[in-house]
């Protein structure tokens, strides 16, 4: 008597003139929404390696596990008390503070949310600088510098000129603009005709941006006079970002601004010849010449554009959340937004989305700090736990027994570049 193979359920065809089975459906949702999910996953687990680490770190919890054997339930007692402790006020500080809520006024529950979305917009600008050299084929590492280009550019604009309403700080926006441009078309320019790594100019002229803007926080006329610290004058009111909302919220319009440059990209990426020409190079610069692009050219619209968009960046810090420029006028964004990139998978839209996941962690890290005692470095460990699930999707799909997803992940990850 001959056998039947096994067969996978999940793979196995539904029956003739029947619905597919309930574990065929769930395969091919699976399969076809997959790389949203792997994401949404890779969330979820890193917050699980994230709670690893607070029990680790925890005092009592520590404390407790020394006669675990005698109490166990104290030990789980008390670590569950420090992961909720610290992921409650993670979100607190985040999104939503009740305590603030039923004692304050309606915009002063409201300041966490402003705070998340004030920390995302010049990561969102970052991360769409980032994604769209990413889709070029380059890697722009340089927005850190790029962004302090922009934010002197736009900073001298907005201290040393005097402009009427509107027209300053449409000025200032211009110039950090051009400032940012001009110093990421430089590395797009010695790629297109040096043939130089982009990797390492990008670095090497985020270095000489830093010692730059030192230099200048030196000198008479962008110093602050009769200040003894490293910092300059103080950017007019005419030439500030508005805000959204009343005070104590500071969240400005910069984060319109962030959203109209994402729609922008998405549109020069998906609607126009210039963006389809940036996706082929970045798809394959040979078959790119041998269909007659410029590949060269491309190379230093695409860098122009992204550090136009790093340069936007800076315009947020120094126009909207700063008054004026200190040497860590960049707060680290110019190499956080080359994770947000990377969770965005480099797509102007899901960008957005982690510029205010990342936003979120940095506003609720500052506040889960001070209440619980956690330190704030745990925020900068789940950033890099997300970004490493998900470089290694296969990974996430094990750990999650997603069937038939794992293998295929790295092909649909490389289908979201260019896709």
């Amino acid at each position: 008597m001959s056998e039947t193979p096994v067969t996978d359920v999940a793979s196995s065809s539904p029956q003739p003139g029947g619905p597919p089975s309930r574990a065929r459906r769930a395969a091919i949702w699976l399969r076809s929404t997959h790389p949203v999910m792997l994401t949404a996953l890779a969330f979820v687990a890193s917050i699980v390696v994230g709670g690893i680490l607070i029990v680790i770190t925890d005092t009592p919890t520590r404390k407790a596990a020394r006669y675990f054997f005698s109490a166990p339930g104290d030990t789980f007692s008390k670590a569950w008390h420090a992961v909720s402790q610290a992921y409650v006020t993670l979100f607190e500080g985040a999104i939503f503070d009740p305590h603030t809520a039923f004692k304050g006024t309606f915009w002063q529950a409201l300041n966490p949310l402003s705070e998340t979305l004030l920390n995302a917009t010049p990561l969102i600008l970052g991360g769409l600088a980032v994604g769209l050299a990413f889709r070029a084929g380059l890697f722009n590492i340089g927005a850190q510098g790029q962004l302090i280009f922009g934010a002197i550019f736009a900073g001298y604009v907005g201290f040393a000129w005097h402009l009427p309403v509107v027209v300053h700080v449409i000025v200032a926006l211009i110039a950090g603009v051009v400032g940012g441009g001009l110093w990421g078309g430089l590395s797009g320019w010695l790629k297109a005709r040096t043939g130089a790594h982009e990797v390492i100019t990008t670095i090497m002229l985020n270095y000489v941006a830093v010692y730059l803007l030192g230099y200048l926080l030196t000198e008479n006329g962008f110093k602050r006079s009769g200040s003894n610290q490293a910092i300059s004058r103080i950017v007019d009111s005419n030439a500030r970002l508005p805000k959204l909302f009343p005070e104590p919220l500071r969240v400005h319009t910069g984060l319109i601004i962030a959203l109209l440059a994402a729609a922008g990209v998405a549109w020069l990426l998906n609607r126009s010849k210039l963006g389809f020409q940036l996706r082929a190079v970045g798809a394959n610069q040979f078959a790119a010449r041998t269909a007659g692009m410029d590949v060269g050219r491309n190379y230093v619209v695409s860098m122009v554009l992204s550090g136009a968009l790093a340069g936007l960046a800076g315009c947020s810090q120094i126009l909207g959340t700063n008054t004026a420029i200190t040497q860590d006028i960049d707060a680290g964004i110019g190499f956080t937004a080359i994770t947000v990139a990377l969770l965005g998978r480099a797509q102007p839209w899901p960008t957005v989305l982690a510029g205010i996941l990342y936003g979120a962690f940095q506003a609720g890290g500052v506040t889960m700090q001070s209440r619980t005692g956690t330190p704030i470095d745990l925020v900068n460990v789940l950033q890099s736990i997300i970004v490493l699930f998900i470089a290694a999707p296969a990974l996430v799909g094990a750990i999650f027994r997603l069937r038939g997803t794992a293998s295929t992940s790295g092909q649909q990850l490389a289908k979201g570049w260019n896709g």
